[in-house]
């Protein structure tokens, strides 16, 4: 889960996995699978950069054959 931050300041915890798209227009606006739309404070290279951060830790996916 990565942190961002609404509008109006509450932090809260989104799955990066869930997300199908970022949009700037002209806020940061997270676009989910689901069909909901999340409108953050925080830049989209910043959204990014925690999705990176967030798979890092998570460690190398292998795909198997």
């Amino acid at each position: 889960m990565i942190k961002v931050t609404r509008l109006d300041g509450k932090e809260y915890y989104i799955n990066p996995h869930q997300i199908e798209c970022i949009e700037v227009r002209p806020d940061t606006t997270l676009v989910m699978f689901s069909g909901k739309v999340y409108i953050v404070r925080e830049e989209a290279d910043d959204v990014l950069e925690k999705i990176v951060t967030y798979r890092k830790r998570l460690g190398p996916f292998v795909v198997q054959e």
